[in-house]
């Protein structure tokens, strides 16, 4: 069993105003819910620890893991309100995006939420987005890491939202409590970009995460696929030509299949991952990125199942089109 550590919210999408009415579709969402929900479908027990509301929204989230398989006995029922993520469109199309959440349900785990101990089941824990850097989540969850570093793989996406906490050495600080209990560190190009600047490369950016501990770093990189650094060196795979729909939840896609595909071919292990060879990794890095590819074609974070990905690894069924965008 894998155990996603994280928030889970509404994607609030707003129309363009018809009168003194603005038409609206909430949508569950958050990059760790989609991950525990990913691990499910590609055939992996999930299970999501989260503050989560029992307000309409929270009861939304919680039937949504329960429907998907996703084991629900760590998340902690709060009456705080669920996090509103609002993406409001205007008449000409362009999308304006505002952030509700502070005092939120998934923001107030306190390390008194935290299970004294975790089942010898749980063989990995995940960690992202902007739970790692807001309070006081941001230091249950690192004290959570710093437990359980040494005992299980700890994987970490940083899935950077400056919307969310704009200064970014803020972040840097927060985030950097993940990075040195990482065994896996998994990362796009745009968040090299947010976090470091245009000046520091994808393999700077690896250098320094390795450098905090991690055994295995993989940066996704748009239509460029995904480039993975190790003891084993450096191995790429590139992306797949899809047709594209939007890219929503193609990251947290291929965070929960490099997990999954580790899992299923008996490497979720420690030290199965710090002695990776070159052959096995290009295997992760293929199976991710055409479960990521899948998503890509399809509205909103659709993640897709095993059989699908099989699929997709067929020689005869990739797609022509345009180029995925794997973005986390």
């Amino acid at each position: 069993m894998i155990l996603v550590c994280g928030e889970a919210l509404i994607d609030l999408f707003v129309g363009p105003a018809e009168g003194t009415e603005m038409p609206a579709r909430a949508v569950a969402g958050g990059s760790p819910f989609n991950v525990a929900i990913g691990l499910a479908r590609l055939g992996l027990r999930s299970a999501f620890l989260g503050g989560v509301s029992r307000d309409r929204f929270g009861t939304l989230l919680a039937d949504v893991l329960a429907r998907e398989g996703v084991d629900g006995r760590f998340l902690v029922r709060t009456d705080r309100l669920s996090t509103l993520s609002a993406i409001a469109t205007a008449a000409d199309g362009q999308p304006s995006y505002s952030f509700h959440g502070e005092g939120a349900a998934d923001r107030s785990l306190t390390v008194g939420d935290l299970p004294s101990a975790l089942p010898d089941e749980i063989r990995a824990l995940t960690f992202g987005s902007y739970t790692m850097a807001v309070e006081p989540v941001g230091t249950t969850f690192a004290a959570l890491a710093e437990r359980e570093k040494g005992r299980r793989v700890i994987s970490v996406d940083p899935n950077l939202r400056p919307a969310v906490v704009p200064d970014m050495v803020r972040w840097a600080a927060a985030a950097e409590r993940f990075y040195r209990c990482a065994t896996i560190l998994k990362a796009s190009d745009e968040d090299v970009r947010t976090a470091f600047g245009d000046r520091t490369s994808v393999t700077e950016a690896a250098a320094y995460w390795r450098g905090c501990g991690a055994s295995l770093v993989v940066i996704t990189q748009g239509p460029g696929g995904a480039t993975a650094f190790g003891a084993f060196g450096t191995v790429s795979v590139p992306g797949r030509k899809v047709a594209v729909r939007d890219t929503v939840g193609a990251g947290d896609t291929f965070h929960a299949a490099l997990l999954a595909r580790l899992a299923t071919t008996g490497q979720l292990d420690a030290d199965v991952i710090a002695g990776l060879e070159r052959e096995g990794v290009g295997d992760l890095l293929a199976y991710a990125t055409a479960a990521a590819a899948i998503t890509v074609t399809r509205r909103g974070a659709d993640l897709p199942h095993a059989a699908d990905v099989a699929l997709m690894l067929e020689p005869q069924s990739e797609i022509d089109g345009h180029d995925a965008r794997i973005r986390a």
